[in-house]
């Protein structure tokens, strides 16, 4: 039996979101699940071994989260649902790896290696990657490839999709290449171990617990390192993928994150990057030529995003337009299409074949967004764009009042951080996210047999991770607490052309340099500083900066007083001296007026100087409320092994007394039901079962979800949802 599942995509994501086709699964007799449990997992092992005589207990989880892993036939399976000890099965794909995207600018490839200035290789540092697979047959990774699992399939075969299995992949691939490539291409680290652990399934998705089993079954492996280029939209640190994280680092592994590929807007990193202990990492952007459609009558820009697997856009001259819905002739011209039902792919093809130069397809719903027109066996032969909403249907609008084409222009942009990059803070504890920042545009690297330019957080990611790895073989000794101090102590501060800082919800502590972190004299541990709520009236907050000096000689330190600002008063320590090789407490004090300040995020820097050097320390506080999302991974799907059952989850930034789910029409905007309502929601995640009979007829809509909140205060929020029914 298979299921089409519903969702109002939760992405973990190889830092993009893009509209996937449905993931096909592989026909085999046995079907493979995993289970999370009540309980010990042991016993209850023993139970099905006893009592399911013909359901194989593949493997069992302990560490980071309680659950089994099973292979049965269906109709086996089938019974485990009436299992009372069992909390959820897991045979269903609903995360996905972080969207990556081809270059879509004029930009000279970025190499890996180009990073690693320190002499040192990752040498003996076994780094695991948890993603979708790796082609370990690769030249340039077999010499370093060392052992893995899948997840997926649940056997010791972690190679990526391959077409026959369904929507190929190739994102852990390419990651892979960047920690630790050691043949034509060198990644960052090209003597570390790479241990590779298939979480994620054709078309690159998977379900959380298949990622936390990947990563328990790395931390029993004994990885040093372990990088996740995956993640949610769920803006909260105590989501499940995010608490296991936070484990492993305690038992010692170091966790790299990628931030997600959401920007440039605020509140959009996404679990597990939200992880409290994890080093969460953004994505810096190289000098670039960025295209834009150009109107030169009304002087309107229009950016462009080139769909992934499109050729480059390369117009130089003027082109006339054509809106393609109206069945017009499109030789030499631009086809404008609107994003429906019809595969990127086909409709591309469709217009490439009726003599179209190019093709520009607009969004049908808010923002931009990224597709794929990838096709190895018939590929496009005109360059593919996406455009948003407004800006499809103000070019419709212009043609009809007599416009006929526009230009294509270039912009030079300078290095900096790249526009997809989600943005901080967390919400909840808010934290300061990311923590440091790493090349992630035009990176080349491997890719199942060969190699390609790829961008997105999902390729700064792994270079952090194989920074780690260069640490560790230079400072063994070090504690996972010490590596990640030491990156975001030596950080490149980030600034605008015009010499002001970047937030710190932009860029954390900054971008990372290996060589300085090496070598640095100082470690600060807790460098990011959040200061949490205040409610009201006058509020005290106070952080203890944790500062080692790591050398053998006396250093003092002394903080540069913050310019004053109306309602905030800060209390720092005069200057101090930590002896060689000390480590201390220093107490930084916050006394915030609530009522002098505006509502809201509140952030800025603080200076840390010793001898020459000076520190860059961020910090954030929110004052009463801030804009941040208060519902968010909305997620509607079959129950597994279910015929009439639907389940439900939703995460809450905070306490609610009432969420309606409301669905529309997605072309007449007309309501044309209530699905769901719940009361009394409390902060974290809030899940349910609903009938199939309650559910109403199948198709895709537009969901409005409304939240009150308990000060009486009314948030909405819109996302897509498909409903299938069961096949």
């Amino acid at each position: 039996m298979r299921h089409i599942f519903l969702v109002l995509i939760l992405t973990i994501s190889i830092a993009f979101s893009i509209q996937l086709p449905q993931a096909a699964s592989k026909e085999k007799e046995l079907q493979s699940v995993i289970i999370e449990v009540e309980g010990d997992p042991l016993e209850h092992k023993k139970y099905i071994k006893t009592y399911h005589p013909f359901v194989k207990v593949v493997e069992t989880y302990d560490t980071l989260f309680k659950g089994l892993a099973l292979q049965a036939q269906e109709k086996d399976l089938e019974k485990m649902e009436s299992l009372e000890f069992i909390k959820n099965i897991h045979g269903v794909q609903t995360y996905e790896a972080i969207s990556i995207t081809e270059k879509n600018a004029d930009q000279h490839a970025v190499l890996p290696s180009a990073i690693n200035q320190t002499g040192y290789t990752g040498k003996g540092v076994k780094v695991g990657v948890i993603d979708t697979g790796i082609d370990y047959t690769h030249p340039d990774l077999k010499k370093n490839y060392q052992q893995g699992y899948d997840l997926v399939d649940l056997d010791e075969d972690p190679m990526e999709t391959l077409p026959e299995e369904g929507l190929p992949t190739l994102h852990g691939t390419h990651v892979a290449g960047i920690i630790a490539a050691d043949g034509e291409l060198k990644g960052v680290a090209p003597n570390a171990e790479i241990y590779a652990y298939r979480a994620l399934g054709p078309g690159g998705s998977g379900t959380s617990v298949q990622v936390i089993a990947a990563m328990e079954r790395a931390v029993k492996d004994g990885v040093d390192v372990m990088n996740l280029s995956l993640g949610n939209t769920v803006n909260g640190p105590d989501y499940p993928t995010s608490i296991a994280v936070n484990r492993a680092i305690e038992l010692g592994v170091a966790v790299v994150i990628a931030n997600g590929n959401n920007g440039p807007n605020n509140w959009t990193v996404g679990s597990p990057a939200t992880a409290s202990k994890a080093l969460s990492v953004g994505a810096t952007s190289a000098p670039a030529s960025i295209p834009f459609l150009y109107e030169p009558v009304t002087n309107k820009e229009i950016p462009l995003l080139p769909m992934i697997g499109s050729l480059p856009w390369g117009l130089e001259k003027y082109y006339p337009i054509v809106n393609a819905e109206d069945g017009k002739d499109m030789s030499g011209k631009i086809a404008l299409l609107q994003r429906g039902k019809i595969p990127f792919y086909e409709k591309a093809k469709q217009a490439e074949m009726a003599g179209a130069i190019a093709v520009l397809i607009y969004n049908n719903q808010e923002g931009l967004f990224q597709g794929m027109v990838e096709n190895e066996n018939d590929p496009l032969t005109v360059p593919v764009a996406a455009i948003t909403k407004k800006s499809g249907q103000w070019l419709i609008e212009q043609m009809k009042h007599g416009t006929k084409g526009v230009e294509t222009i270039y912009k030079e942009t300078p290095a900096g951080i790249a526009d997809f990059s989600s943005r901080g803070p967390v919400t909840v504890n808010w934290d300061i996210k990311p923590d440091v920042l790493a090349p992630g545009t035009s990176i080349l690297s491997t890719v199942p047999a060969g190699y390609k330019e790829l961008q997105g957080t999902s390729m700064a990611a792994p270079h952090v991770a194989g920074a780690i790895a260069l640490l560790k073989e230079a400072q063994p000794d070090w504690t996972v607490d010490q590596l990640f101090g030491a990156l975001k102590t030596t950080a490149a501060h980030m600034e605008t052309e015009e010499g002001e800082s970047l937030d710190p919800i932009v860029q954390g502590a900054g971008e990372i340099r290996p060589a300085e972190a090496i070598n640095t004299n100082t470690i600060i541990y807790n460098s990011l500083l959040a200061f949490g709520k205040a409610d009201g009236g006058t509020t005290n907050k106070e952080k203890k900066l944790v500062i080692e000096n790591m050398t053998n000689q006396p250093k003092t330190y002394s903080f540069d007083i913050p310019m004053k600002e109306k309602g905030i008063s800060w209390n720092l320590p005069l200057s101090f001296t930590l002896q060689g090789g000390e480590k201390r407490k220093v107490p930084i004090k916050l006394t915030i007026s609530t009522t002098q300040l505006e509502e809201g995020l509140h952030q800025g820097w603080l200076k840390l100087t010793e001898d020459e050097k000076t520190y860059q320390l961020p910090y954030l506080f929110v004052n009463k409320s801030a804009d941040n999302p208060k519902a968010m991974g909305f997620e509607f799907s079959w129950k597994s092994f279910s015929k009439d059952m639907y389940m439900y989850r939703i995460y809450m930034a905070e306490p609610a007394k009432r969420v309606k789910i409301d669905l529309y029409d997605p072309d007449t905007l007309l309501f044309d039901r209530t699905i769901l309502e719940m009361e009394e929601l409390e902060t974290g995640i809030n899940e349910g079962q609903i009938r199939k009979s309650a559910v109403g007829k199948s198709g895709q809509y537009k969901a409005l979800i409304t939240v009150y909140l308990e000060d009486g205060s009314i948030t909405t929020h819109e996302t897509q949802l498909q409903i299938d029914e069961e096949s």
